[in-house]
């Protein structure tokens, strides 16, 4: 029986009851403050009305001659289950709790108790005495019964629904029975009448009088909950003289069939009680946690803005209309939008301070002050950037009244602003500080803006060591001296300052011939043609929309085509150009790719225009003193070297910009407004490859449409002719962005989340989809020294120097330019495509349909196979042409992360996470002597390159690395026509790079001094399992993937094939033809792939695409059954995984349940790592907006829109993946700051840690003890911490009324943390194949 409804039983009493209070105290426990509340409701209604006894009219379900023994037995039952509860709740919660000893006794005729006078006395001394229990429990009982009453409410109806329906179904009517004064009895009581099968009742009431009197009582307690479980009663049965026919005895089957549904009920109501009594404790954690918590760990929605696009539209036009010089254009703007109520609304502070810097440089005092008027008729207040304007034009205003300026000091103190934040938070350009200065100079000479030199250190326990304990710590130097890094820092600047960089191509190393000559002037000649006439066009189209009048509020494109000179637009549409595929691209990405370009340009030339290069070479030239090696040594990491620089050359404009990032729309929208330009206006004779031909001006480029995924799309293509006239001149330049390029000096560092990286061009830390800024709003709301771990991380990457590895490049280069190689990964040249055949009407004709269809799939897949092998063949162009211009060069990858925190290469061509031929041919330019044991490291890492001995122990890998001597140093000495060992390593090139370091270094004279810039690789054993092994503690999957020590590596791929295996062997004897065509080709590597992304989330069909593509480059394995057996070992591959790792899959679950209900409730999924990097996932419905273009309208598909409501599918999806990344990324970045303090050379490619053979050993100490430092930490329960403070507390009531179950459910889900298993995370440390 439910406590609580005992609890309801003194408001429903029958008969007489008596409750002697002899409180006693229940020892060793309390009660928890749920229990208090409840109880003080009872209180209350026990001391409402004087203690009396309540009549309640029952039908005579029990025969009388049963009522003394049933009496007594429900006695006796109801006095257990209370004090059972009790017991129960006393191991379970934390305050005192009181109850009240209950005494049964005979009732007199008149229905009044024998001690019925004292009863009120007693109750209210009994309330009295709750009330000081309920004030001494914690958090007082005040607080919590503030809002407990709803959960009892929600409770009581549920109850009275499930009793309802029970009833229905055991044919109870319920009716509310009325008192003598007509009035309802009491919520809960109610009169039962049982119908018989002839449809008659077993007790009639046809008089209310008469039944008050007669009616026959019985033991069925109320089915009410409400009050507080303190004390309890049955009711005592009396016999009363009735004048009704009697009832007939119910049939036993109908009594056990009730019997056994009032239990059901009686447990689902107990389980019930004890679900809210868990919601109401995690309610009051959730109290406790709000009142003590940060502002910023309340939830915000204020990244949902409303107007949020149409003011970032606004905005970036007055930038544009300022940068220009239009400032009639500007102010006429904003004045429109101000003087309209509905388009006002619109407008926030900052596009008015657009306007007040404007006149701040004029000097224009007046119109400082009209701007202020409009703000404050706009219902907005003046920030620090509208006081600093105002500052700076009285700073700039000649003899400036000290009065007007003490006004605005004042003022700004009014707000509740202060000057020091002025100089220490606003974005300064060229002299607005130093006028800004000279304005409080006017009114305050003394006055001088404070340094803070104060370095804030990140609070996470994961790095207090890295950060407090320097003494030991051996900060790496370059090889360089300090006048090599200033030069080279001169030649970076120029080249961003230029923004884009011509190369040599690769291919121009082929011997030139008459006709590629004559193509090469040919496109040279038609080049010059058409930047002429785009120049016309341009300046022509300029003139006509400068000479439209504006609508109201319409923003045209006319300020965005100002922004540079005409040339520059044509030479990034010629660029452009030279990039097209044969194939065309979508006139989206084409225009996306232009608009982004004109930006980059204007970012550059904003900062130019600005005065801060010269700032920044000033900064940059002390800067490299941290890294020279003929400078002292210093104790300080790069990031805080450069903020100290900073501080102390605080003049001048800041080196941190206030470039406003353009709007998705903005950008398309001006990239198809220049490629219109170009269809319209570039133009070639149709006779100039061919004579014969009619002479006739046509188009280079035309649009088309084409079917993408079932949706039409707008295509660019060019035209035959200019594709002709470019692969016959195969031209020996190539043009790219500068960004493209590694840095040519070491990295500017991250000091913020907006600055670092490259030296102009603009770089986030975090890279997101255009448009999306959800994850910007979460960095600007962290503390800057909460992201100091992530940003050192980033730095430390980013300052690892490259330099190429030139013999293995000449050969790489060699094979390109001979037709190239496939099973090498070099891809052969266009030439080698097949060839596309074309058919005539007449020729179509003599085909029957059939033939006719197989032709059409042949010339589709003629075309695919073109369009691969030319994006195939472009790419290893770049990356090698690049290449080999740094080939004599020492060179820098700056860094920076996608949204789950994994880092990557900034350049996106070339850098270490590229293909086998790229990691091939880039070595460490630092380098370091073998020592004793680099040697055996070498060996071991070639081994691991040819996909080889997985299961060998590192002894035995060694070993067979001695043994194959002659083949590694053939391949070293002969790699194109010796014995080509090398070639059957799963990474070729790598393997054949190793063989000429091993080669160079047994051939030294001695080893151990040999000097190695090879990077030798440490690869996590299915990094992923191992992270959910460890937070699961799971012994089982800890053993599989290599975290418990073992003799010889638990390889989990070679396992899940060999289970593969089994289960085809027993297909096939079943006479399964797929699985007999598979014998012999089942493998590591086949299923390598799909086992290692299916802990990221990869789908079956993700999964089968994986093992089809690994199937095809197997050359003996039938093509037509590649479809069927990719399908078929999918399948077998989720099995196997299935059955091996079981323990991962509780943790899986409850990340997919509660991102799925938290997207559910209507928002996105939010972590923070533990290294303090805040992680959102930018999964939203898709809105479709439409473009407007001359040439085309197109049709954006927006997924990233924070106002749309979250996807569900994809939050649910992705969430265990991207958790798991954010962890490994964490180890990543701890292992790389270590590394760092330990003077290592150290870089990743995610999971697989790079560092000299030297230092493998202290690289993989320092791996494993982060590893288990990190998961030390209560990582699932800090995230389950997180989500109830982030999605469960401060809801409104509201909120949580209307949707309480769905609120519950997630409360609860989010609180249960899955339990963890005993594997000890020590034994990683010893584990060591670990990493391996």
């Amino acid at each position: 029986m439910s406590l609580l409804r005992l609890c309801a039983l003194p408001k429903c009493l029958s008969g007489l009851i008596l409750l002697e209070r002899s409180v006693r105290r229940v020892s060793n426990a309390g009660h928890c403050h749920y229990f208090v509340t409840l109880r003080n409701n009872v209180e209350r209604r026990i001391s409402d009305p004087p203690w009396t006894s309540q009549r309640r009219h029952f039908s005579a379900l029990i025969p009388k001659k049963e009522d003394g023994k049933k009496r007594v037995w429900e006695q006796s039952q109801l006095l257990d289950v209370l004090e059972a509860r009790i017991q129960q709740l006393q191991s379970d919660i934390v305050l005192d709790v009181q109850h009240a000893k209950v005494q049964l006794v005979n009732a007199s005729k008149s229905g009044r108790g024998a001690s019925s006078g004292k009863s009120p006395k007693n109750v209210s001394g009994w309330r009295t005495e709750l009330l000081k229990v309920g004030q001494t429990g914690k958090g007082g009982g005040k607080d919590a019964s503030a809002y407990k009453s709803r959960w009892m409410e929600k409770l009581i109806q549920e109850k009275t629904t499930k009793t309802k329906k029970l009833n229905l179904k055991l044919g109870i009517e319920d009716k509310p029975v009325k008192s003598r004064k007509g009035k309802l009895m009491l919520p809960g009581t109610t009169q039962k009448n049982i119908l018989t099968k002839a449809g008659k009742k077993t007790a009639s009431t046809s008089k209310k009088s008469k039944t008050l009197k007669n009616q026959e009582p019985t033991a069925i307690q109320a089915d009410t909950m409400a009050g507080a479980p303190v004390a309890a009663a049955t009711v005592p049965i009396r016999k009363a003289k009735g004048k009704g026919k009697a009832s007939k005895e119910p049939a036993p089957e109908f009594s056990e069939a009730r019997d056994q549904e009032l239990a059901e009920l009686e447990r689902k109501t107990e389980a019930k009680a004890q679900e809210l009594a868990e919601v109401e404790k995690l309610e009051w954690k959730l109290n406790q946690w709000a009142m003590s918590a940060s502002p910023e760990l309340v939830q915000d929605n204020s990244e949902a803005r409303m107007y949020e696009g149409v003011q970032l539209s606004v905005h970036c036009y007055l930038e544009a209309c300022v940068f220009c010089g239009d400032i009639d254009r500007a102010q006429r703007l904003l004045l429109t939008h101000h003087r309209m109520i509905s388009r006002r609304n619109l407008l926030n502070i900052g596009l008015y301070n657009v306007m007040m810097r404007v006149w701040a440089k004029k000097g224009s005092l007046n119109q400082i002050g009209r701007m202020f008027i409009l703000v404050e008729e706009a219902g907005l207040k003046p920030n620090l950037t509208s006081y600093c304007a105002a500052l700076e034009c009285m700073g700039r205003t000649p003899n400036c009244s000290p009065k007007v300026i003490n006004r605005v000091l004042r003022q700004m103190k009014e707000d509740g602003l202060c000057v020091e934040e002025l100089f220490r938070l606003c974005v300064f350009r060229q002299d607005e500080r130093d006028m800004v200065l000279r304005a409080i100079h006017t009114v305050e000479p003394d006055f001088q803006p404070s340094i803070n030199t104060v370095l804030h250190t990140c609070s996470s326990p994961l790095v207090k060591d890295f950060y407090t304990e320097r003494a030991d710590a051996k900060y790496p130097k370059l090889a360089f001296s300090l006048e090599e890094l200033r030069e080279r820092f001169s030649r970076q600047l120029s080249m961003e300052q230029t923004s884009t960089i011509t190369i040599h191509s690769v291919e121009a190393m082929k011997p030139v011939t008459p006709h590629m000559a004559k193509m090469r002037a040919l496109l040279a000649e038609q080049r010059m043609v058409w930047h002429k006439a785009l120049v016309g066009a341009l300046r022509e189209s300029n003139m006509i929309l400068a000479s439209i009048t504006p609508k109201a509020v319409r923003l045209s494109l006319y300020p965005y085509l100002c922004l540079m000179d005409q040339k520059d637009y044509v030479d990034i549409m010629i660029q452009s150009l030279s990039n097209l595929p044969p194939s065309g691209e979508s006139l989206h990405i084409l225009a996306k790719e232009l608009g982004n370009r004109v930006h980059n340009k204007f970012c550059i030339r904003m900062k130019s225009h600005n005065q801060m290069v010269d700032k920044l070479s000033h900064i940059y030239n002390e800067y490299a003193e941290l890294l020279a090696k003929d400078s002292k040594d210093f104790d300080v990491l790069p990031r805080e070297r450069w903020w100290k620089l900073e501080a102390e050359h605080s003049s001048g404009p800041s080196l941190l910009g206030d470039n406003t990032q353009w709007p998705h729309t903005v950008v398309v929208e001006l990239g198809t407004y220049l490629v219109d330009l170009m269809v319209k206006h570039m133009k070639v004779n149709s006779d100039i490859l061919n004579p014969a031909n009619d002479r006739k001006f046509i188009p280079v480029l035309y649009h088309m449409y084409t079917f993408r995924s079932n949706k039409q799309v707008g295509f660019i293509k060019p035209h035959p002719i200019l594709t002709q006239m470019q692969q016959d001149a195969m031209e020996t330049t190539l043009t790219f962005d500068s960004y493209v390029m590694p840095m040519l000096c070491p990295p500017v560092p991250w000091t913020s989340a907006k600055f670092g990286a490259y030296l102009l061009t603009p770089t986030k830390m975090m890279r997101t989809v255009v448009g999306a800024n959800q994850h910007e709003i979460l960095l600007e709301k962290c503390q800057d020294a909460d992201l100091h771990a992530v940003l050192d991380s980033l730095n430390q990457l980013g300052n690892a120097a490259w330099r190429i590895n030139q013999p293995l490049l000449d050969i790489i280069i060699s094979i390109f330019n001979d037709k190239g190689n496939e099973k090498l990964d070099i891809p052969p040249p266009n030439s080698e495509a097949p060839k596309i055949l074309r058919y005539s009407q007449q020729d179509l004709a003599t085909y029957s349909s059939a033939e006719k269809a197989h032709l059409k799939r042949e010339l589709v897949k003629a075309k695919k196979k073109c369009s691969e092998m030319h994006s195939l063949r472009m790419d290893a162009l770049y990356k090698l042409s690049i290449a080999n211009h740094m080939r004599d060069e020492v060179f820098w990858f700056p860094h920076n992360m996608d949204f789950r925190g994994r880092t990557y290469p900034c350049p996106p061509y070339f850098n270490h996470l590229g293909s086998d031929v790229t990691r091939a041919i880039l070595v460490f330019a630092e380098g370091k002597p073998l020592g004793p044991g680099g040697l055996k490291w070498l060996k071991i890492h070639l081994v691991n390159l040819t996909g080889l001995k997985k299961r060998s122990s590192l002894a035995g890998r060694l070993e067979y690395a001695n043994t194959i001597m002659d083949d590694i140093l053939d391949s070293a000495d002969n790699p194109l026509n010796g014995k080509k060992w090398w070639q059957n390593a799963d990474e070729p090139w790598q393997a054949l790079a190793c063989c000429m370091e091993i080669a160079n270094a047994v051939r030294s004279p001695d080893p151990t001094h040999f000097i190695s810039h090879f990077p030798v690789h440490q690869d996590g054993s299915c990094n992923g399992l191992q992270h959910y092994a460890a937070l699961g503690r799971d012994v089982i999957g800890a053993t599989s993937v290599n975290l418990i020590p073992c003799e010889v590596p638990q390889d989990v791929y070679s396992g899940v094939a060999q289970q593969v295996e089994e289960f085809r062997v027993r297909d096939s004897e079943k006479g399964l033809k797929i699985a007999q065509v598979l014998e012999g080709f089942i493998s590591r590597k086949v299923v390598k792939q799909t086992v290692m992304t299916v802990v990221y989330g990869v789908t079956r069909y993700g999964g089968r695409l994986q093992i089809e593509k690994r199937l095809k480059e197997v050359d003996d394995f039938p093509k037509e059954y590649v479809w069927d057996a990719s399908h078929y070992l999918v399948q077998q591959v989720f099995s196997s995984l299935k059955e091996m790792f079981t323990g991962t899959r509780e943790i899986q679950d409850w990340l997919t349940e509660s991102a799925r209900l938290i997207a559910k409730s209507g928002n996105t999924v939010e972590w923070v790592t533990p290294l303090g990097l805040p992680i959102i996932q930018p999964y939203h419905r898709t809105r479709t907006q439409m473009l407007k273009g001359t040439i085309q309208d197109l049709s954006l598909q927006i997924t990233h829109d924070s106002k749309q409501k979250p996807d569900t599918v994809k939050q649910k999806n992705a969430f265990p993946p991207n958790f798991i990344h954010s962890l490994d990324s964490t180890h990543m970045m701890l292992t790389a700051l270590y590394c760092y303090s330990a003077g290592l050379t150290f870089v990743s490619v995610h999971d697989c840690f790079w560092t000299h053979a030297l230092t493998v050993d202290t690289m993989n100490k320092v791996c494993r003890e982060q590893f288990v430092a990190l998961h030390s930490q209560p990582i699932l329960q800090e995230l389950s911490n997180f989500l109830l403070q982030k999605y469960c507390s401060g809801l409104s009531s509201e909120v949580k009324n209307n949707k309480f179950l769905e609120y519950r459910r997630m409360l609860l889900l989010l609180a249960k943390v899955p339990q963890t298993g005993d594997f000890d995370l020590q034994q990683v440390k010893e584990s060591t194949y670990f990493f391996s």
